[in-house]
């Protein structure tokens, strides 16, 4: 379980026969078997040698936009909350649903105005002033319209995540409020 409030922006060290390394800085302490969160995404530390490795599955490479990362890509990390620790964002499992696309990432003082698209099938998701994580970020849903969005970035949000270096037209993974996926499947309204 993740907050979606980005700890540490990573970078990719390589990406190659299903595994990815990360470099997450210095003081970001993780063991073996822990879950971190890359670009929102749940992954598993397989290593900590020379930084974060974790395996990717054919399902991760298929689902997410993490098969796309570089060497050198900034990633968003966070580690999964304690059961002792704050709840800032809301819930974020790490269970990506789709990718969509950063359409437009307009600034607005210090913070920005960040547009969005999600293929359609996902745009039920999508409620005005409703949670969304993307690429780990836990924003709010402004002014949903089919597929697209928008979410107004504060400032230390644009400061604190990967979220200022993208452009339009890049990849981001999307994961919708848990909480109207599980109200839309017990009322036999969804996909089970």
């Amino acid at each position: 379980m993740f907050t979606g409030i980005v700890e540490r922006v990573g970078s990719v060290v390589w990406l190659e026969g299903g595994r990815l390394a990360v470099d997450p800085g210095d003081g970001f302490e993780c063991a073996v078997g822990e879950s971190v969160a890359v670009n929102g995404c749940c992954l598993t530390v397989a290593s900590v040698e020379g930084g974060l490795q974790f395996d990717l599955s054919a399902e991760t490479m298929r689902r997410t936009s993490v098969g796309g990362l570089k060497p050198g890509s900034k990633v968003n990390l966070e580690r999964a909350v304690r059961a002792d620790g704050r709840f800032g964002g809301h819930f974020v499992q790490g269970h990506v649903d789709a990718v969509g696309t950063l359409v437009s990432l307009e600034r607005k003082g210090e913070g920005a105005v960040a547009r969005f698209e999600a293929p359609t099938e996902f745009a039920r998701y999508l409620v005005d002033k409703g949670s969304i994580a993307v690429d780990g970020i836990s924003l709010t849903v402004v002014r949903p319209s089919g597929g697209c969005f928008e979410a107004w970035v504060v400032p230390h949000t644009l400061a604190a995540t990967n979220l200022a270096a993208r452009k339009a037209g890049d990849s981001v993974n999307l994961e919708f409020d848990i909480m109207a996926k599980y109200a839309e499947r017990l009322l036999g309204l969804g996909p089970s």
